[in-house]
């Protein structure tokens, strides 16, 4: 379907929701004057409570996100789709594959990789076909780690200084709230793979998310929850380096993008992600807390007595931080990397907001504007299940950096 038979640019899907009401928000404020969007959702009332607090005159659509024909509807009439509504495994297949076979460009926030697994097996032919670009995680899962290495390859690229081989992620400054739809997805996952071994397998492969896992180079064990001393990363980095939770996801979609460039950022890229708990003489102690936690955490999630309690006190889905701890959220992510050619590199994504809420808002925002209007910015594709770097790429960077984010390379 051509563009000029789309009466919509953009529709966010779940715009009644905690996240939904702030990329709305966003939109309402920054995309370009004459942007069409729609508000959808499966309560017409809660939608028109939105539209009044925004101010907007949006058309609104109503779908649930079990009705096939109603999504494939919804889908047919827009260039972009932006969902918010999760578990994705549970709630985002049947939109995803419509905007497949509609020919319409998605952006999600999951950071699930059985979902992304599912939605790659399902959706990639079908959406290279039609030339929709199906984007997954385009929040703060993934979009620091998939486009901080992006730049970080440009860099090294233009300096003609070989690929990228060991590449850590270090999380050295975060404030913000816990996401309850993380926690969320985080459940669903658990109970999913509890009853089936070989969907555990696929969610511990670091190329789980591979086009063609034969095809990958092998470079060895690649472990998520890991402690280091930090300057075994970088000399200027003081104090030990704790698992970040979020590095068995984002590190797969970085070994994505890598694969889907026919491993351009190098056939020894090896990448991995961490957290700096301080310098101070206890941080070898705060980082085996912080693994033994995050253990604990899924451990927990999976026994019944466990889970009932953690349920008590985890964010609930739907739910987020005031408008308070989102403004005065924060994050900052530096990346290291060595070349082929013995270089040192580095590379940072920085902004404010809480970076589950606010500055994911943004982000993914932003990341249906690009799709929407930068078409001649956009990485060459055919359409397909895509990642940030891959399906969005330069365009994205821009965008981000206008909205006031950091993002930088250089070397060492």
């Amino acid at each position: 379907m051509s563009d000029g038979a789309r009466d919509l640019d953009v529709i966010v899907y779940g715009a009644t929701g905690f996240v939904g009401v702030l990329v709305a928000r966003h939109l309402a404020g920054h995309a370009p004057k004459g942007t069409r969007i729609a508000l959808a959702g499966r309560s017409a009332e809660k939608l028109e409570s939105v539209r009044a607090r925004l101010g907007v005159d949006w058309p609104i659509i109503v779908a649930d996100a079990a009705d096939a024909a109603a999504l494939a509807t919804m889908a047919a009439r827009t260039r972009v789709v932006i969902t918010t509504v999760g578990p994705y495994a549970k709630y985002g297949r049947v939109l995803a594959r419509a905007c497949a076979e509609a020919g319409t460009d998605y952006v999600d926030l999951t950071g699930e990789v059985l979902f992304a697994r599912d939605s790659i097996d399902e959706n990639h032919e079908i959406a290279r076909r039609t030339g929709a670009r199906i984007v997954h995680s385009c929040g703060f899962d993934s979009i620091p780690s998939d486009i901080g290495v992006h730049v970080l390859h440009q860099r090294v690229q233009a300096d003609g200084a070989g690929e990228l081989t060991d590449t850590t992620l270090v999380v050295t400054s975060m404030r913000g709230g816990i996401s309850g739809g993380t926690i969320d997805s985080m459940r669903n996952q658990v109970d999913v793979m509890k009853k089936d071994r070989r969907l555990r397998k696929v969610g511990a492969s670091p190329y789980s998310l591979s086009p063609d896992r034969a095809a990958e180079p092998d470079l060895g064990r690649q472990p998520d929850m890991f402690t280091l001393p930090a300057s075994e990363v970088d000399p200027r980095l003081r104090g030990h380096l704790a698992p970040f939770v979020m590095a068995s996801y984002n590190t797969r979609i970085v070994r994505r993008s890598n694969a889907l460039r026919d491993w351009a950022y190098g056939r020894r890229f090896r990448y991995r992600e961490a957290m700096s708990v301080g310098a101070s003489p206890l941080s070898p102690v705060l980082a085996l807390g912080t693994k033994v936690a995050l253990n604990g955490l899924v451990v927990g999630l999976a026994l019944p007595p466990t889970r009932f309690l953690l349920d008590k006190v985890l964010p609930k889905p739907g739910t987020g931080p005031s408008e308070s701890t989102q403004r005065n959220g924060h994050f900052t992510m530096d990346l290291f990397t060595t070349t082929t050619e013995g270089a040192r590199y580095t590379a940072r994504f920085r902004a404010k907001g809480d970076p589950g809420y606010a500055a994911t808002a943004v982000m993914l925002g932003e990341s249906a504007l690009a799709l929407a209007f930068d078409r001649e910015k956009l990485p060459p594709s055919e359409g397909g299940v895509l990642t940030p770097a891959t399906g969005i790429g330069d365009a994205l960077v821009d965008r981000l950096r206008a909205a006031g984010m950091e993002i930088t390379a250089s070397k060492l």
